[in-house]
């Protein structure tokens, strides 16, 4: 059964009054089911040789998985630049500057400016194609850029939020916490746990020799750690370090500069403004590759239901194509209104029904999955909605 969470593209042969047939429709629909019926003008395709269309058949829905993809992902760029506000989502997930219904219900029509129908149905095929795939490559490029962006972003912010074992310390400590330069003697950062500072205090100077007394000084503290600034001899360095892990004191990498904070300050600007420039690129390019994206997404799905028509069909290849948003409540009313509309197509449409007996195995193993879809008596595929 089709979704109730989809706009139906459905294609039958005509035999008469399109126009009627349409407004028949619409009473039968409409009224009864609250769903929306709009008018689909299948152009005048070249149809081709029977070899080409067999052979369109089974790629088409290959690419109609891929093309649907390159659709879902660009939504799911918008939704999370706009962290998922579907107020925010409905400005941007738009199609030629209007709602997805309104491009898919009011007189959509083919863009024979773009895809001229001229064009053999493989080469138009192969143009929507090299189309959705320069947006796929386009979007991942610029969305790897921004991720990169972001992610250095967010490094730098955590180094200004995250504990003292951990954060940058350019904006924690002061160049008095620091003894002068000295060819023999240094100043190191120690991280204690809240919980050892006791004993900290009590072992330091113990730790290993040549360690300066009573140097222990305090800088700062927060909720898990304590930074202390202590003077030991540069000969015994590596040897405090090690006593220092054993002990679970961690000594901090840094090396004090005037210049540091100022750097710090400078680097986290320039990354902020950097993520804020590709958010902005990104969120500009997302929303102008959407509307490009479904319009191919839209155009494929057409060339499709005309290739299935005219297989099922036969020529000449005149049908009439029309749109079913399905009210999601009655969307088996709905289905069940075609299906009652078009019997009259069962006989046409699926002669395979009629034919039983010796001979029909032979095909069933070739056909199987194809056998086993669902089938109507007139062709329908399906454009998933962009929920909000």
């Amino acid at each position: 059964m089709p979704s109730d969470q989809s706009t139906w593209l459905v294609a039958i042969p005509q035999d008469g009054d399109a126009d009627g047939l349409l407004q028949e429709l619409t009473g039968k629909i409409t009224k009864p089911t609250s769903s929306t019926l709009a008018p689909l003008p299948l152009p005048a395709f070249k149809t081709g040789t029977l070899d080409t269309l067999i052979s369109l058949s089974e790629d088409l829905p290959k690419y109609e998985a891929s093309f649907t993809a390159t659709v879902a992902k660009t939504v799911e760029t918008l939704r999370n630049l706009l962290n998922n506000d579907p107020s925010k989502l409905a400005q941007h997930i738009q199609v030629n500057e209007q709602p997805v219904d309104a491009y898919l219900l009011r007189d959509w029509h083919w863009n024979e400016g773009r895809y001229g129908v001229q064009r053999g149905l493989r080469d138009m095929l192969d143009v929507l194609n090299k189309e959705m795939t320069s947006i796929d490559n386009v979007m991942k490029n610029k969305l790897n850029n921004y991720n990169l962006a972001k992610g250095s972003l967010v490094q730098m912010q955590r180094k200004k939020t995250g504990n003292l074992s951990v954060r940058s310390l350019a904006d924690v400590v002061k160049k008095e916490n620091f003894i002068p330069d000295s060819e023999y003697m240094e100043t190191l950062l120690v991280a204690v746990p809240k919980n050892f500072v006791k004993d900290w205090n009590l072992k330091y100077e113990r730790l290993t020799p040549m360690v300066v007394p009573r140097s222990s000084t305090l800088i700062a503290s927060d909720d898990e750690y304590t930074l202390f600034a202590v003077v030991v001899f540069k000969r015994v360095h590596d040897d405090f370090l090690q006593k220092c892990r054993d002990n679970k004191f961690i000594v901090r990498d840094f090396v004090y500069s005037d210049d540091m904070l100022v750097q710090q300050r400078e680097e986290l600007d320039t990354a902020d403004t950097t993520e804020k420039e590709l958010w902005t690129e990104l969120l500009r390019l997302s929303r102008i590759n959407f509307s490009e994206a479904f319009q191919i997404l839209v155009h494929m799905k057409v060339l499709r239901l005309f290739v299935e028509s005219v297989l099922r069909y036969g020529l000449p290849a005149h049908y009439v194509g029309f749109f079913v948003k399905p009210e999601p409540k009655a969307t088996k009313r709905t289905l069940a209104t075609l299906q009652t509309h078009f019997a009259y197509l069962g006989r046409r449409a699926n002669p395979t029904r009629t034919k039983t007996g010796a001979g029909g195995e032979e095909f069933v193993g070739e056909y199987q999955a194809l056998l086993e879809q669902e089938y109507f008596d007139f062709v329908l595929f399906e454009v998933p909605w962009i929920v909000l």
